[in-house]
């Protein structure tokens, strides 16, 4: 067993490849957290907890004033009883209090790793991959059970946390808290590592020093948001990509969320994550549950580079499901930046027989193609074909790009709708919204209520009733707008706060359900882009949109920052026309394909309005692109040079069996007097030596990644290089 446990002393080891987490029930039931780290083969108590008295921390035992809730590191902390820290979980009771006092009951160990009831999470194929312990904590006076559920995968030095409150009690309980883990550190020696950004500019990196006081990051948008990433790090200063210490936190959840790092006046730190308490609560009756999302904690001491594909061995094999987990992902043209809303079947068909042409597998038909839509103002939710457009319906255009060879995609918007629509004239109430309030709109449209059943429901059946319809292997499913006016018609007063995570649990349902029913169907999330790239997501879709900004330049820092949780394969990454539709940038086709080449590859641009040249040359990029697709999609991605720290950007490729290597290297501007550079590639096999497959030449294993690669001094901007390697055989 990777988990062991001291029964004598209640002290549980949780004991991975690489790490350990230390947990042992003190004095009277608390549940102390002792242990995160570097793997020790046996715990022996050398870190010990020093109890000492502290001015203005309270005592449970009058007897002992070196006691206090308020310095021990615990594992699912509560407020009230002593400890001033943030608390992991608050409930109140009938009588207005928020009093609570969990102690240790029992424990439960077993191989596997149970699914999470209506909620997404990683998952184990054998239970030999991975094993689980339940602690069970409980409150006597209010009949109050809270398990805490530890799963470690060893190989991986992950372990995932969640915890499920059920009340036994004969009060009804509020939960106002609610949050997925809780560690508490015993020093502030570290800097936070947070993504955040906006839309058309997800995931940059932000690294900062800790400092007293309450460090946090969250969103109360009815989404992960493009905003801040559900995410945080703790690393050690100096640790870069290759070496130093890291201490990752990801919460499998596409709604509110709140991470947090505090340190406390005696230089403690405590990381705390979950749903977002602001504007949050759920009524517990007596004999209910509730279960948090999960969370997914991650340790190495060899930097952010193994911090990463940690990560990606997890997400695209046991958080990632269904037919196209190890599936290759087509290459598709998506006609949005070729058209926008104004097309017909005619215009579709050109540009399917030009992505032919070039190799291209796939063709998405974008918005505009339902209701009466020729704008954002309305038709979201009738989901009917617009016959003005297709005349001869959805089935007539897919058979037609089948007939060509492609494969056929459509796009959705399930969870809206429009005011200007045919399903809100029939049910007005079916939108999130406060009864007399005027509605806040967003990109002109509404959310729908997916709290509700109903709801629910029909956004299954439409969507199905289309899919059903005609040969469609590919689905795009948008969300663009976040949630305001937070309320639900079918909810009473005393339970309208839960209305923000019943949506989820009701948008988990749907997504559920329509994927099990087509299960040959790509499904491909997207929120305004990168808007909603979070866990929870790819646990029913492969891959996600990664931004709608398709501005190579751009697209070095979303991708580079993505990556830092996300594999590649999960990554939607296009070609688009220039000047670019975001920033008007102009960048060589050349270095749009290299950017894009580095995540699942495509096109957004009007194939039928380009050069012969430039049709050749994409011909040449889908050739290339089909050649390495494999290395890409399964291979190890090594980040080379941040686009944060400089003037480049850099990363390589390599195949599991180290055979093979892709590698890029970026410039954004020329500079006058530049020095010469040589790149360092990484992760390669340095017993193996490997041929150029452009020039034929050979360097062994070490060498390049060692010596590395003289790079040429070219005077041009938005510049790309490109390398392809494989192991030489005498």
């Amino acid at each position: 067993m990777a988990i062991h446990i001291n029964n004598e002393q209640l002290l549980f080891h949780l004991q991975g490849k690489n790490t350990s987490y230390v947990m042992q029930v003190v004095r009277d039931g608390y549940l102390a957290h002792l242990y995160w780290g570097k793997r020790v083969h046996t715990y022996r108590g050398s870190n010990k907890i020093i109890y000492m008295d502290r001015g203005f921390s309270p005592n449970p035992d009058a007897s002992d004033r070196t006691f206090s809730l308020d310095t021990l590191p615990q594992e699912y902390p509560a407020y009230g009883n002593g400890d001033f820290r943030i608390p992991a979980y608050q409930i109140q009771l009938n009588n207005g209090s928020t009093i609570t006092d969990l102690r240790y009951k029992e424990y439960k160990l077993y191989k596997g790793k149970p699914k999470l009831e209506g909620l997404p999470s990683t998952y184990v194929e054998d239970e030999n991959e991975a094993e689980t312990l339940e602690l069970i904590m409980e409150d006597k006076l209010l009949g109050l059970t809270v398990t805490l559920t530890y799963s470690l995968y060893p190989e991986l030095d992950v372990i995932t946390r969640s915890v499920h409150f059920n009340n036994e009690g004969s009060q009804n309980l509020k939960m106002l808290r609610a949050l997925s883990a809780s560690v508490d550190f015993r020093d502030d020696e570290y800097e936070l590592i947070t993504l955040y950004g906006a839309h058309n500019n997800e995931k940059n990196m932000e690294r900062r020093r800790i400092v007293p006081g309450i460090q946090l990051v969250d969103s109360c948008r009815g989404a992960s948001s493009p905003q801040q990433a559900p995410f945080l790090s703790l690393v050690r200063k100096g640790t870069d990509e290759d070496q130093g210490e890291v201490y990752a936190f990801n919460l499998v959840y596409s709604g509110n969320f709140t991470a947090q790092v505090q340190v406390d006046p005696y230089r403690n730190t405590r990381v705390s994550i979950g749903i977002n308490p602001f504007d949050f609560s759920w009524l517990l009756e007596p004999g209910e549950t509730f279960q948090t999302p999960e969370v997914v904690m991650a340790y190495t001491a060899n930097g952010l580079g193994d911090m990463s594909r940690i990560f990606h061995e997890l997400y695209s094999k046991r958080l990632c499901r269904g037919t196209f987990r190890d599936k290759l992902r087509p290459i598709l043209i998506n006609n949005w930046e070729a058209t926008y809303f104004d097309f017909n079947a005619e215009k579709i068909e050109e540009i399917a027989v030009e992505a032919k042409k070039a190799g291209i597998e796939l063709l998405v038909l974008d918005d505009g193609w339902f209701g009466k839509r020729d704008d954002d103002n309305s038709s979201l939710g009738d989901w009917v074909v617009d016959q003005r457009k297709l005349p001869n319906g959805l089935l007539d255009l897919a058979n037609r790009i089948c007939e060509l060879g492609l494969e056929f995609g459509l796009w959705f918007e399930p969870e809206m709708i429009s005011i200007d629509s045919d399903l809100y004239r029939k049910h007005p109430d079916w939108c999130l919204h406060v009864e007399d309030r005027p509605h806040t709109l967003g990109r002109n449209q509404l959310v729908l209520d997916l709290s509700r059943e109903e709801v629910c429901q029909y956004v299954i059946e439409s969507v199905s009733d289309v899919l059903a319809s005609a040969p469609i292997t590919y689905v795009k499913w948008d969300m663009n707008r976040h949630m305001t006016d937070i309320g639900s018609a079918a909810l009473p007063p005393e339970r309208q706060r839960e209305t923000a995570h019943r949506y989820m649990l009701g948008l988990y349902k749907v997504m559920e359900e329509i994927t099990s029913r087509f299960p040959n169907i790509l499904f491909e999330s997207c929120s305004s882009g990168g808007g909603r790239f979070d866990p929870g997501m790819l646990y029913y879709m492969p891959q996600t949109w990664t931004s709608d900004n398709t501005d190579a330049m751009c697209r070095l820092k979303i991708q580079y920052g993505t990556s830092l949780v996300y594999p590649p394969i999960t990554m939607g990454a296009h070609v688009s026309t220039v000047p670019n539709h975001q920033v008007g940038r102009i960048t060589p086709l050349e270095t749009r394909g290299h950017v894009a080449m580095a995540g699942n590859f495509g096109y957004e641009l009007d194939l039928t309005k380009l050069t012969d040249q430039e049709k050749e040359e994409i011909k040449n990029q889908v050739a290339l692109y089909k050649e390495i697709r494999p290395i890409i999609q399964f291979g190890k991605f090594h980040r080379i040079l941040s686009p944060f720290e400089g003037n480049e950007a850099a990363w390589n490729f390599v195949s599991e069996d180290q055979s093979e290597v892709v590698a890029s290297y970026f410039k954004v501007l020329s500079q006058p007097g530049a020095s010469l550079r040589t790149l360092k590639f990484k992760g390669l096999n340095p017993d193996y030596i490997y041929k150029n497959v452009e020039t034929g030449e050979l360097f062994g294993g070490d060498e390049l990644m060692n010596a590395g690669i003289t790079l040429p001094r070219i005077k041009q901007d938005f510049l790309s290089m490109f390398w392809r390697f494989t192991k030489h055989h005498n």
